[in-house]
């Protein structure tokens, strides 16, 4: 992993919630759509561990996508995720009633996006993350940009930064995974 910087690690410290885009964040962006038109997505079996050590850890994730896929909903529901949003055309309505039922503020979100769409609420978050491989707009708009690709262990990249900031990533280790 690299060097997180002392102002990214600060904010990291306060999130409760980390919010994640799906496609290109979770997955390559790629779709795969049979010839029957039925839609699959290849999900990193690394980005699900880094999901369900959050979760181990009080953190809770969400995720908030344009398109709307059984497989993201299965995937939702193998990891535990509750706060799925499908199909959302205005990402920062969906972001702000998500804060009001949270009764979190900004400062304790954390998103990870890495198109034009995801702008709104990475413009918002206390804590803002991109993929290494996002639209290059986004990237200067982004706290941090992962050194993984989207789908590609990005989002264990950003589980861990977050319980490494919040002083959780040993303790967990040590608890689910001892020698």
């Amino acid at each position: 992993m690299k060097r997180i910087p002392l102002k990214v690690r600060n904010k990291a410290k306060k999130i409760k919630l980390l919010l994640l885009d799906v496609d290109g964040v979770l997955t390559d962006g790629g779709i795969f759509i049979d010839d029957r038109g039925y839609e699959t997505k290849r999900f990193d079996v690394r980005d699900g561990q880094g999901i369900a050590q959050l979760k181990r850890a009080d953190i809770e994730v969400g995720f908030i996508t344009g398109r709307s896929s059984k497989a993201v909903h299965h995937r939702a529901r193998e990891l535990g995720v509750k706060i799925v949003h499908q199909g959302v055309q205005d990402k920062a309505d969906i972001y702000k009633r998500i804060k009001q039922k949270t009764r979190l503020t900004d400062e304790q979100i954390a998103y990870m996006g890495d198109d034009v769409a995801d702008l709104p609420i990475l413009r918002k978050v206390g804590l803002a993350f991109t993929v290494r491989d996002s639209w290059s707009g986004i990237k200067s708009e982004a706290h941090y940009v992962t050194q993984s690709s989207g789908g590609k262990g990005a989002v264990r990249e950003v589980s861990e930064l977050l319980l490494r900031a919040q002083n959780i990533w040993n303790d967990l280790e040590k608890k689910h995974y001892p020698a």
